[in-house]
């Protein structure tokens, strides 16, 4: 029996030696049919007929629960002379052309790309590029172009000498709709290192439904198209912070709240963690790759939206009796609040000593203002009117607001409570009937929404080509 597999394992040897030269040649790993690890991973594979490609771990345990099977009376030796009825490899099931799994280029050996620092964008001109597309936030944005310039010289100046550069990750806290979001993603488009956006709310503890706390790498990593080494110099944004807070007067085990901050203590700090390729849970069909978040710049980011009411409280116990003391509504109104947030604040919304110390850039975002949204519709480089503009003019019709339109439509905004997020609702609701009606009208030139219209008093001002006509209508 010994001797029958020890020429066996020689034959499949000699087999896969004589094509070591056609897979030097090839353009993609190969991976094992039974457990789809790359061949980087597992070493020389065994070739079989049909292009089936098996490594020596299956192969080996193949062999050995034959003999286990063999020692317990269940396989024969005359079995072992017809191959398709071993139980374990199962060669009938490799009938025709094995299914091709998802290729991964080798990477070619080569040395550590240098970044060159007089190629690094300084923070004025990265906060030019946000300026284009944010209005206001100066503050953000000068703290956000800072440590994104730090990063890439964090990352140029790496192992230059013996003094290490530590990462400063961020925590952003702005109410909702004030351009969090639209902050990253503006930077994911000027920047040239990786950026992948997760979102904070569908984390779990590991082994309880959700994602696992690594799944933050796995969309770095495929924003990286599988470069560990371009992975392990990206910025992870992970939005909804706040959704982790640790829950209170609870009893049972907080698997989305603290246990997610404990969870991401590693990530902040840098770690060596293992994550899939091509998904974001581990499974035995997967290929696992070991990435290291040293050098992965964290922003975290949320609304808070209790936090103004812990901020007020705190401020209020100081100097609360005497001809001296703040009124109690002296904060309710403060549109600046936040600003004055501290860390004690932080950790009594919820959040634990140890994740917040792993965050030492905290900044705010104020709330828009009117006057604000109404910058938001007109000026930017992607500003809605803009877009709305685009869409007429592929009808060849001019769109235009009046400035009290915008007035007023920031007026409906502010009533909603939601930021910059109600304009677009806002103008949706408006432009809908317009929409609709201007392509059945040919000879219409120019629309102008006039604050009337927004008012419900009045209608849109229509201009035919060559000559200006009314249109009486209502707002609805």
């Amino acid at each position: 029996m010994t001797d029958y597999l020890d020429d066996k394992e020689d034959m499949i040897e000699e087999n896969a030696d004589s094509r070591q030269d056609d897979r030097n040649k090839d353009e993609y790993e190969r991976f094992c049919f039974l457990c789809r690890r790359p061949e980087s991973q597992t070493g020389k594979m065994i070739e079989l007929p049909n292009n089936i490609h098996i490594c020596s771990d299956c192969m080996q345990k193949s062999f050995d629960t034959m003999t286990t099977q063999m020692n317990n009376g269940k396989l024969n030796y005359s079995d072992l002379l017809n191959m398709p009825n071993i139980s374990m490899i199962d060669l009938s099931n490799f009938q025709g052309t094995a299914p091709q799994p998802k290729k991964i280029k080798k990477k070619k050996a080569q040395e550590k790309p240098a970044i060159d620092l007089k190629k690094v964008p300084a923070p004025h001109k990265i906060k030019a590029t946000l300026d284009d597309y944010v209005i206001g936030q100066e503050k953000a944005k000068k703290v956000m172009s800072v440590a994104v310039y730090n990063h890439y010289k964090r990352v140029a100046a790496d192992a230059m000498d013996e003094i290490e550069i530590e990462k400063s990750n961020m925590l952003m806290i702005g109410p909702t709709g004030s351009g969090k979001t639209y902050l990253v993603k503006t930077l994911a488009k000027l920047l040239d290192v990786p950026l992948a956006i997760a979102d904070a709310t569908s984390l779990t503890e590991a082994g309880y439904i959700g994602d696992d706390i690594e799944s933050v790498v796995s969309k770095l990593l495929a924003a990286a198209d599988n470069d560990v080494e371009k992975a392990e110099h990206g910025i992870i944004f992970i939005d909804e912070i706040d959704k982790i807070a640790k829950k209170k007067n609870t009893n049972q085990r907080d698997v989305s709240g603290e246990a997610v901050q404990q969870g991401l203590l590693k990530l902040l700090e840098g770690s060596e963690v293992e994550v899939p390729v091509g998904a974001n849970s581990k499974n035995a069909m997967v290929p696992m790759v070991t990435v290291n978040t040293r050098n992965i710049l964290f922003i975290c980011g949320g609304a808070f939206p209790d936090l103004e009411s812990i901020i007020k409280e705190r401020l209020n116990k100081q100097a609360s009796i005497g001809f001296y003391a703040d009124l109690k509504d002296k904060y309710d109104n403060d549109p600046h609040i936040l600003e004055k947030v501290t860390v004690d604040d932080i950790r009594s919304f919820g959040m634990i000593p140890e994740f917040i110390g792993r965050l030492p850039v905290i900044f705010t975002l104020q709330g828009l203002t009117e006057d604000m949204l109404v910058q938001i519709l007109k000026e930017p480089k992607n500003a809605i009117l803009k877009q709305y503009q685009k869409l007429l003019a592929l009808d060849e019709v001019k769109l235009e607001f009046e400035d009290g339109a915008l007035r007023a439509i920031a007026a409906k905004a502010m009533e909603k409570k939601t930021g910059a997020r109600a304009l677009r609702a806002i103008l949706e609701e408006y432009m809908l009937d317009i929409m609709y009606e201007i392509p059945k009208d040919d000879s219409i030139g120019q629309v102008i929404i006039t604050r009337e219209y927004i008012d419900g008093t009045g209608g849109p001002r229509i201009l035919l080509r060559g000559q200006e006509v009314p249109l009486l209508c209502s707002a609805e």
